[in-house]
């Protein structure tokens, strides 16, 4: 049985570690407002211009050819999985390392090269010897993404896919911020771009009857849209990973610091009753030694 001075030190020890858990939770609301926002307002920009391309591509000829238009083989694929730089943030990277893991079992029959972006997913593979192909650290850890990083990512998978390389297929995997309490795994394929065949104009459909006028041949739109597609991309699964991660991690924290609150109840009635048995047996010693004399 515990003494009072170990559960003294407990106590103590447990409100060092909500202090430390509140002040993670305020941290982590202050970022998670500027995060949204960028959330907010990238997401119609991105949204709008896959649709723009993709009304574009349906109109192209079949014999046009861009090397992040065409299709290649099913063989080899590129798995892009954007994790958090740091922990303490709930099931945030659990869900991702296992949504990672569930695609390379569903394709084991393809050879799956990784680049990791974030800390924890570089070391989980790491440590269970998956072919990395690149890895970046840093990008999400200090809370804000600039374009110019997801610039540089995304040039990397540009050249690892156009190059001589023998990837077929490249394939992203990051956590779309809901809400705070809520943030969605999603695999997507970046390349190549999806090129869905032009559908026969419905009078029903008002949306099948809008069409754009596009003043430039389509070997200059796709030689410079394209690149920036996936650029936006990236860009956009980088702040929403941002968003996500600090709401989890705000939820996280949360709910240590009412377990926090819940332990430290729990010791302190604890401790109450081993005092009060204390008390009552020296009360007992001394009316005993009373009647003695």
């Amino acid at each position: 049985m515990p003494n009072l001075l170990d559960i003294r030190r407990r106590i103590k020890s447990v409100k060092n570690t909500q202090q430390i858990t509140k002040a993670m939770k305020m941290v982590s609301a202050a970022k998670l407002k500027r995060a949204q926002d960028r959330v907010v307002t990238a997401r119609p920009f991105a949204n709008k211009m896959a649709e723009v391309l993709s009304e574009l591509a349906k109109r192209t000829d079949e014999d046009f050819h861009h090397p992040l238009l065409d299709l290649r083989g099913d063989q080899r694929y590129l798995l892009v999985l954007i994790t958090a730089d740091k922990g303490l943030c709930g099931a945030f990277n659990t869900n991702l390392t296992k949504a990672a893991q569930s695609f390379m079992r569903e394709n084991s029959d393809k050879t799956i090269e990784l680049m990791a972006i974030g800390r924890k997913g570089r070391d989980f593979f790491r440590n269970r010897h998956a072919v990395i192909a690149g890895e970046y650290l840093g990008l999400t850890g200090k809370g804000r993404v600039e374009f110019s990083e997801a610039l540089e990512v995304a040039r990397s998978i540009i050249k690892v896919y156009t190059e001589d390389t023998g990837i077929d297929k490249v394939f992203l995997i990051y956590n779309e911020f809901k809400s705070v309490l809520s943030q969605r795994v999603v695999l997507e394929q970046l390349l190549p771009v999806s090129r869905a065949k032009a559908e026969e104009p419905d009078a029903k459909s008002p949306q099948s009857l809008v069409d754009y006028i596009y003043e430039q041949p389509p070997a200059e739109m796709f030689s410079r849209l394209l690149p920036r597609l996936v650029e936006t991309q990236i860009f956009r699964a980088l702040l929403e990973s941002v968003a996500s991660e600090h709401g989890a991690r705000m939820t996280a924290m949360d709910s240590a610091s009412k377990n926090a609150s819940e332990l430290i109840d729990s010791l302190t009635l604890n401790m109450n009753r081993i005092r009060q048995a204390a008390i009552t047996n020296e009360i007992i010693e001394v009316v005993s030694g009373a009647a003695a004399l």
